[in-house]
Parts: structure tokens; C-alpha cells; sequence
């Protein structure tokens, strides 16, 4: 099985899912899952977790990310983006000091209503399933925080910009949050993600690209020995913890680290007391990563987060 993480440039015109299966056939494995959905139209970094690193998806789902969008002022659609069905067309009468303002002004937390248009799911029915339909049902405004937005261009009635921000952050909403508040409309006409976590745009790799490389390392070798060692282009499933400190446990306590149990502080090499203050990478003696662990003051050890067992 290959464990470990690809950066995967998502084209435009792909699903998340159709990067995730057409991977599924380029690498030969089934256990495959991506970290976070893209429109079809966006495009840009889709970090994908493989084998034992699909316990991942769900930490770097929740990771901070990094886009550059393309707000185009003057128009509201129904998918607030330039691919739906246009609401209303107004006159761009703004100046670039009245756009900024605004565009800066929701630097911070604010409430985002999510769009119609999107995977969240109500009642068990994707959002975007009824919008389809011509059903609209009342979405609850949740608090999302946007840390930076920095205007990189602007030729009135487009604004390019560049947007940090938490999990669950909709660009699309964001362009026509900005527009209501210009009293003129907006939408998004392009979106690119540069940034998941650690994986950024400049490093990550087209599926052409992904299957080239599979071709040329792999040569003749069956796909049932392939492993992640084999390909440059996968991370490995502890590059994502990197914040955490490593430690190691003695080889003598194996049994009970491969067992999932809690480790005391004598069964660390070299253990150093501020493992305390927050997570640790815990590693066996050979160097293979075992999981993520945490200290419980209650009981005077470690307990484990989130297993990986790669021993």
C-alpha cells in the first residue's frame, strides 16, 4: 500500500472527486480520499492522502488556506460566480478608494451566510442538489475568519485579490458580500487556491504531470510493490505534523506503542519535559512514524490523538 500525500494541482473543469478517481487508477490503490472540495471551475492546490494518510483529510481540511480570486463588480448570479445565471446588473460607479475600503473592511471574523451553490448538506440533501431543482431553503450565517485580504490588481469593474483565511470560507460569498456593501453587486469570475496548510501552488503537480512520473519510476514494476518511497512527488504522512515535536520511544515498550496504548514518560529516549505543552510526533526507534500523541496531566502520560502505525 502507498501511504503518504500528493499536492495536486486541480485544472479547471475537474470535480475534486474526478482528481481523486482518476488518481485511483494512476497510482492503483483504492484507499484514496482528497482534503477539501474545489468548484469545477477553480483550480489550484487539492492536497489528495493515500493509504494510511487518509486519517489526514480531516486535519488538513480544517487547515487555514490561501486564495487569489478575481471579483467582478457590476453583476449578482445565482451561483455567485460568473458561471450561473446573471440576477442583476448594476452600473460600476465605485472608486478604486470606495472598493478598497470595503474589500478591507472584512479583514477579521464575519458572519457568512454559505451559498446555495455548495456541498454542505441540510436535512441530508446537498445544498446544490436543491438549488438545482429551484428549491432555496434558509442557511444559518456562521462565523468565519479572514486573517489577510490584500488587493493585488485593480481595473474597475475587476479586483484581484489575495485572501487568507479559515476552514469553511466561501470566496464566491465573499465577492458578493463586498458587492452588496458597494451597493453595486459582485461575483467571482476565477478563483486559484495557493495554499493548504504547508502545500503551496508553486510545488503541486497536474495529473498528467502525477502519471509521467508514476510511469518512470514505476518502470516494470508490478503495482502490487509499489510504496510511497518509489515517488518523489509523495510526501510522507509525518510532513504535515511538522509543528510538533519529535520523540522517540525505547524499542523495549514496541508491543504496547504498535498496540495503540498510552506511553509513560520512562518509556521516551530522552524525554524532555516541555513534550508537555502541546502535541507530540511519536516515533520508534527505527525511525517509523507511529502517531500523534498528547500529555494528560490527570494520569501522568501520554495519550494518542490519532494513530498512523506505519510499523
Amino acid at each position: 500500500m502507498i501511504n503518504g500525500i500528493i499536492n495536486v494541482y486541480k485544472e479547471k473543469g475537474y470535480t475534486s472527486f474526478d482528481v481523486v478517481a482518476k488518481l485511483r487508477g494512476i497510482l492503483k490503490t483504492k484507499k484514496i480520499g482528497h482534503t477539501g472540495t474545489l468548484d469545477p471551475d477553480a483550480e489550484g492546490v487539492l492536497p489528495v492522502c493515500l493509504g494510511k494518510a487518509t486519517k489526514v483529510c480531516d486535519l488538513l481540511t480544517d487547515k487555514n488556506k490561501e486564495y487569489v480570486a478575481v471579483m467582478l463588480l457590476g453583476k449578482v448570479t445565482d451561483t455567485q460566480d460568473t458561471t450561473g445565471t446573471v440576477l442583476e446588473e448594476h452600473l460600476v460607479e465605485v472608486t478604486e478608494e470606495q472598493v478598497k475600503e470595503a474589500v478591507l473592511s472584512f479583514t477579521g471574523e464575519y458572519m457568512q451566510v454559505p451559498p446555495m451553490y455548495s456541498a454542505l448538506k441540510v436535512n441530508g440533501k446537498k445544498l446544490c442538489d436543491l438549488a438545482r431543482a429551484g428549491v432555496t431553503v434558509e442557511r444559518q450565517a456562521r462565523p468565519v475568519q479572514l486573517y489577510s485580504i490584500e488587493i493585488i490588481k485593480m481595473e474597475l469593474p475587476r479586483v484581484c485579490m489575495r485572501v487568507r483565511c479559515s476552514k469553511g470560507t466561501y470566496i464566491r460569498t465573499l465577492c458578493q458580500d463586498i458587492g452588496e456593501k458597494l451597493s453595486c453587486g459582485a461575483c467571482m469570475e476565477s478563483l486559484l487556491r495557493t495554499k493548504v496548510s504547508e502545500f503551496c501552488v508553486q510545488d503541486a503537480l497536474r495529473l498528467s504531470e502525477i502519471e509521467e512520473r508514476v510511469q518512470k519510476a514505476a518502470g516494470q514494476t508490478q503495482s502490487e510493490q509499489w510504496n510511497a518511497e518509489m515517488f518523489d512527488f509523495i510526501y510522507a504522512v509525518d510532513s504535515v505534523f511538522l509543528q510538533y515535536k519529535k520523540a522517540v520511544i525505547c524499542k523495549e515498550w514496541n508491543k504496547l506503542l504498535y498496540n495503540g496504548n498510552r506511553m509513560k514518560k520512562d518509556m521516551f529516549v530522552s524525554y524532555q519535559k516541555d513534550w508537555e505543552q502541546q502535541k507530540v510526533r511519536i516515533y520508534d526507534e527505527e525511525g517509523r512514524f507511529i502517531g500523534i500523541y498528547e500529555y494528560s496531566e490527570i494520569h501522568g502520560d501520554y495519550k494518542p490523538v490519532k494513530l498512523f502505525m506505519e510499523a
